[in-house]
């Protein structure tokens, strides 16, 4: 595939420090959402896949542009707030282009994708299962980058106890620190995961995840 698993040129501040007005700046993301959505249905064009798989990317892709619009319209509070959903959106939708060959989940009070806590020290569930007899391993989302992390409070996720090995079944918990975090506060970040055949990395994929603190 010649589209990278994520898409880390996000939207610079520019048109945010422009914005005359939250509701403004809703409108102007939720188009652009809708707008970048169809660079991506062209990478599934592109792609040429069977029926199933192809119906598969472009349904997933339709669901994050409701859902992050949804986000953007309903639970973002604030310019940062509206960033950060349009950016995991972006990341949703390149993920969903890129497609899921193997299991790989990431959990937030046992729901994915979209979800919600109280501020505190977070439980990050993260579960996969590669193909084949291959193992699956935490890797780092970018080169000197363990996760992507973006927030509207100052979070992190900690580090001290990623797990090193390889796994057959993968159910690894990571402890998201939010202790700073007050309610309205949304925070987003991609975990990614390998798929490993004899030491190697066979093939990997992100998985975004936001959450609304209550």
């Amino acid at each position: 595939m010649a589209m990278p698993m994520d898409y880390d040129s996000m939207r610079e501040d520019e048109s945010s420090e422009r914005a005359s007005s939250v509701d403004d700046y809703k409108v102007t993301c939720i188009r652009f959402i809708e707008d970048i959505s169809k660079d991506y249905l062209a990478w599934v064009d592109y792609y040429k896949l069977p029926p199933d798989e192809d119906k598969k990317r472009r349904d997933r892709i339709a669901s994050v542009i409701v859902r992050t619009n949804e986000w953007i319209a309903k639970v973002a509070q604030t310019i940062k707030g509206i960033d950060v959903v349009m950016n995991d959106g972006i990341q949703k939708m390149a993920e969903s282009t890129a497609g899921q060959p193997f299991q790989i989940g990431v959990f937030v009070n046992k729901q994915s994708g979209y979800t919600m806590s109280k501020p505190g020290l977070i439980d990050v569930n993260i579960k996969a299962v590669g193909r084949e007899g291959r193992k699956t391993k935490i890797i780092e989302h970018y080169k000197g980058q363990q996760f992507r992390l973006e927030s509207t409070a100052k979070v992190f996720i900690d580090e001290t106890h990623i797990p090193q090995q390889e796994f057959d079944m993968m159910d690894v918990h990571l402890i998201l620190d939010a202790t700073a975090a007050q309610q309205r506060d949304l925070i987003s970040f991609t975990i990614s995961v390998a798929e490993m055949e004899n030491g190697y990395e066979f093939d990997k994929r992100g998985v975004s995840t936001i959450i609304h603190i209550v």
